[in-house]
């Protein structure tokens, strides 16, 4: 379903002058596969992200509702098997999400001055899944402030009371705020906190009158299971109705229009013949093949996160720099995959569990393991660190008799420490007993994989200096 009242002008003289008649008139069905498996790499976050877009803040009736564009939403409660929407999650922070529309004017974030201690963030992330600013104790300090967020073409003057003007390259963008939560009688705390975060139109900062409200949007309905089909090309077309492309993006989007794809027709798999039905069909599985593939090659290296994370500019240094890469595409995709809207290397690092010390992969089914620091050797952190459980399959937590998801820095005083004061934690689907039933984080009985989070992470551990110790399989 196209909107065609979206899409920038410039957009829409570049991709009309490449698609003046049907695609399939000159495309070969070795075009069509190699194309498609490039528009599915290049767009696999942006369709991700729709999702995510659509059931917080477009279908009412999803159990994942937040709440309409443009309204800060926040909950004082940790993430639980029930919350579905966001794979491999963190639950160790309460969370703000919500979708912000800076199409007919800038928003204003005012932010609370935050105890010392405390760690928060807001995250702004584009509809590329750039991380493209963020707010909070690691960047502009736990002190009061005020920023706007405009986008590219907003030509207004700062005012004097407003620290930052923040840019953001596409007109609709997600924020995530997490605000650490000390122990659990802190929630309180949390809660209140989470009230004095603001958001609200220039125009009403201002006390001036408010411009015209920005057309309503005809958003098409989402799928599960589209993102990993063909039919993550028609959202990818949807989402492309926002942009307008970067100058570097140009010649990729011409490639993108053969198959209709962000052109004023859009696109639809049955203009072409069988034939090359096929072909796209079969080039949005050889795009899945190179993610995964990635996944596959960089599982071992436990700096994977802070390279894949993060700006534009960053994303394609670190392609260039870290993996000889003449896109970045990729690397984005596989973010997307892995943990839509995983911190920039900065702000959280996530080492890896995905096997086990002989590179076997995880099973609760069949084993129990252990992960034991040694005395002083402790994630090396600013904030605090946390280990976390995911099902195999479903990327989500799992319910169990503690309601236990992970294991953090915040629990320390209740862990039992050997005598030579290293810390074992046990990753298996049964109790290890009452007496060490502290140090259990509980195992699906079946494939899992465990995620660390570093938040504020220290050069030690940015530079590979500290790395996290091996899950060792105990039976």
């Amino acid at each position: 379903m196209k909107m065609k009242h979206s899409i920038y002008p410039l957009v829409v003289a570049i991709l009309l002058s490449v698609v003046s008649c049907k695609p399939e008139v000159k495309l070969t069905p070795d075009e069509a596969r190699e194309i498609a498996s490039e528009a599915y790499v290049y767009g696999f976050p942006m369709v991700v992200n729709y999702k995510t877009m659509y059931l917080y803040s477009i279908d009412e009736n999803s159990p994942e509702y937040k709440g309409p564009f443009n309204e800060l939403t926040c909950e004082a409660r940790l993430f639980t098997p029930e919350d579905k929407a966001v794979v491999t999650p963190n639950s160790d922070t309460p969370y703000c999400m919500f979708w912000v529309d800076i199409r007919n004017e800038p928003r204003v974030l005012s932010l609370p001055e935050m105890e010392p201690e405390r760690f928060y963030h807001f995250q702004l992330i584009d509809l590329y899944t750039h991380n493209y600013a963020y707010l909070g104790t690691l960047t502009t300090g736990n002190k009061e402030g005020k920023y706007i967020i405009a986008s590219q073409s907003w030509e207004g003057k700062k005012p004097e009371d407003i620290e930052q003007v923040i840019r953001c390259e596409t007109d609709l963008f997600f924020v995530v705020v997490r605000t650490q939560m000390m122990n659990a009688q802190d929630l309180e705390n949390v809660k209140q906190i989470q009230g004095e975060y603001q958001l609200e139109p220039l125009s009403a900062y201002l006390g001036t009158e408010a411009p015209e409200v920005s057309p309503a949007i005809d958003f098409p309905v989402w799928n599960e299971g589209d993102q990993f089909t063909y039919a993550s090309l028609e959202y990818l077309d949807v989402m492309l109705g926002f942009l307008e492309p970067a100058a570097e993006e140009i010649e990729i989007m011409k490639r993108f229009a053969r198959l209709g794809i962000g052109t004023e027709q859009g696109f639809d798999i049955t203009r072409f013949d069988e034939e090359v039905q096929k072909a796209i069909e079969e080039g949005v599985q050889d795009g899945f093949k190179e993610i995964e593939g990635f996944v596959s090659s960089n599982v071992g290296d436990p700096l994977v996160s802070a390279k894949i994370f993060g700006t534009r500019e960053f994303l394609k240094n670190s392609a260039r720099e870290n993996y000889q890469m003449d896109e970045f595409y990729t690397l984005r995709a596989v973010a997307a995959h892995m943990g839509l809207y995983g911190n920039s290397g900065a702000e959280a690092i996530y080492p890896t569990y995905l096997t086990d010390a002989e590179g076997i992969p995880l099973n609760g089914a069949e084993n129990m393991y252990t992960v034991t620091f040694q005395q002083d050797e402790l994630p090396p952190v600013r904030a605090f660190w946390s280990l976390t459980m995911y099902d195999g399959q479903t990327q989500l937590f799992i319910h169990n008799s503690l309601n236990r998801y992970l294991l953090n820095s915040s629990m320390k005083d209740y862990y039992v420490y050997g005598d030579d004061g290293s810390l074992t934690l046990y990753i298996q689907k049964d109790s290890p007993g009452t007496e060490l039933e502290s140090n259990w984080l509980p195992a699906p009985d079946g494939p899992f994989y465990s995620v660390m989070r570093l938040y504020g992470p220290e050069e030690a551990a940015l530079q590979g200096e500290w790395v996290n110790p091996p899950m060792v399989k105990s039976k």
